[in-house]
């Protein structure tokens, strides 16, 4: 006989712990499921988002986002299904042996378990929002460590160490002392808990003294109510010991969600268009990045197809945002810009971007080779059309020197190149992509005179027959331009060819001679 029950004890402990094993894998792939699908949902979701949202957002806090509050969803994960998914089995399991056992004794725990949730849920409160507050601060502190790294030069050229290592002690203390507070008060809600299930307990047990006086109930049955009763309670103190956890994932959740929710650029009706010819015009066009600071003013354009167009003017002028609503970027908040006579959006932004070949001022180099940099444009581009783009813009020069030449691996962060030499690459993309429309802006500005020269004249045998957008602030680089917009306080202030501005004697000659006449 006691070998029997051995024996089942042993199959019993088994099967036990084979089915916690066969949990924990369960939660495990669940969890990393669930986070691997967030950050895909994320980032395909950033992808798509208008750059209104990227830019009027700091970059340090949507990487936090996207990393470090997804970590912390997983975490909670990992811990919380475990908890949950045994704790309602145990719960359900209880509730029915002590119904069959005693129901007026199960209904007393019933009716007064709740009171112990309704205490958690005051405390949960006040937990959740400083924990809100944490992550809010970690995404903070994320955005200062991302900025400092990837400015470190201007930091230590102006001798800034001492003045940010002092600012991110305080986003430091401050993260320090939220998230003591936020695991102090989550902390509390767990023997607050347990207090409350022992005044359930002390209650049943005054409640089974009294049916046992009245022989309702045996002092065995008593006995083993109350051990249903422990089991009952134990889940409710287990999930509240792990509270700070489950809020901590959940506060990082919302923000996750807050992108994965954001609204994107929908495009209904709208039309591909073919053929491109590259003629532009603008019809009173009003644009502000917001509503109470409008940065271009009534502006009007008429480009022909193939003409080669400057845009001048002081810094701030709204050269840059003109380009932005080119490539629909933004788009305007009144009149209108058409393409071939065709409102740039009624066009897919896709069908519009794949129209323009783009050069900035400011360089990106992928991590990758220089021909996978290359290539960007155009992946299904050959060796010998890499090769050829690369001698017209002379940037064959240098990556045949490197030890694995096009095959060389670069980032946007190594010194392997030069800004020159990225520049160069940036501009080879476009040669390579072969587009009808140019937008150069201030494409050449990182590059010597020498190469500006060579690169000047492969941009001009580029631009032929194709409608070509130059923002320029050396004038000496858009003197042959069909026609010069010279922009000012976000309007168009004079156009013209690059003589009939001179003789105007406007704001034009201003900018020209603040280059090149010499004071003696």
């Amino acid at each position: 006989m006691v070998s029997i029950i051995i024996k089942k004890l042993a199959i019993f402990s088994i099967i036990g712990t084979i089915l916690q094993w066969v949990i924990n894998v369960i939660n495990n792939k669940i969890t990393f499921l669930i986070t691997r699908d967030l950050r895909n949902d994320a980032v395909n979701k950033l992808l798509k988002l208008p750059l209104k949202y990227i830019d009027m957002n700091q970059h340090g806090d949507i990487v936090s986002r996207v990393i470090s509050d997804v970590d912390q969803i997983a975490d909670g994960l990992l811990i919380g299904f475990t908890q949950i998914f045994t704790g309602v089995l145990t719960i359900i399991l209880t509730i029915i042996f002590m119904i069959r056992m005693n129901y007026k004794m199960a209904l007393v725990i019933i009716v007064l378990t709740p009171f112990s949730i309704f205490i958690s849920k005051k405390i949960s409160k006040r937990t959740y929002k400083l924990f809100k507050k944490q992550s809010e601060i970690r995404g903070k502190q994320t955005s200062f460590v991302n900025e400092m790294i990837m400015n470190q030069k201007t930091v230590i050229s102006f001798n800034e160490q001492s003045k940010n290592i002092v600012e991110f002690d305080k986003i430091n203390k401050e993260l320090e002392e939220i998230s003591l507070k936020s695991t102090f008060f989550s902390s509390i809600t767990n023997p607050v808990t347990r207090f409350v299930n022992n005044i359930i307990y002390a209650v049943v047990t005054l409640i089974g003294a009294i049916f046992t006086l009245l022989k309702n109930i045996s002092i065995g049955e008593l006995s083993a109510f109350l051990s249903y009763s422990n089991q009952y309670t134990k889940p409710f103190n287990e999930i509240s010991g792990i509270l700070t956890e489950l809020q901590n994932a959940l506060v990082c959740s919302e923000r996750v969600f807050e992108i994965i929710d954001e609204n994107i650029e929908i495009e209904l009706n709208k039309s591909s268009i073919e053929d491109i010819k590259g003629a532009i015009k603008f019809n009173n066009v009003d644009f502000g990045y917001s509503r109470e600071n409008m940065v271009l003013h009534n502006i009007n354009l008429n480009v022909n197809s193939g003409e080669k167009i400057a845009i001048v003017g002081p810094t701030g002028c709204g050269k840059t945002t003109l380009i932005n609503l080119l490539m629909r970027f933004y788009d305007v908040n009144s009149g209108e810009i058409l393409l071939d006579n065709k409102n740039i959006n009624d066009i897919y932004r896709k069908n519009v971007r794949k129209s323009f070949g783009m050069v900035l001022q400011d360089t990106w180099i992928k991590n990758g080779t220089i021909k996978e940099n290359i290539k960007i444009g155009k992946p299904e581009a050959t060796d010998s059309e890499v090769i050829e783009a690369s001698k017209i813009t002379t940037a064959y020069d240098f990556i045949s020197k490197l030890q694995n030449g096009f095959d060389t691996i670069v980032n946007d962060s190594n010194n392997i190149l030069s800004e020159g030499e990225r520049q160069l690459i940036s501009i080879t993309r476009i040669m390579l992509l072969n587009p009808p429309m140019l937008i150069l802006d201030e494409a050449t500005s990182n590059i010597d005179t020498r190469t500006e020269q060579r690169i000047q004249n492969a941009f001009d045998k580029l631009m032929e027959g194709r409608t070509s957008f130059i923002v320029a602030h050396r004038l000496s680089t858009i003197v042959s331009a069909d026609c010069i917009l010279v922009m000012k306080e976000g309007k168009i202030v004079e156009y013209g060819k690059h003589k009939e501005l001179l003789e105007k004697n406007g704001f034009y000659t201003k900018l020209y001679n603040s280059q090149f006449k010499i004071k003696v």
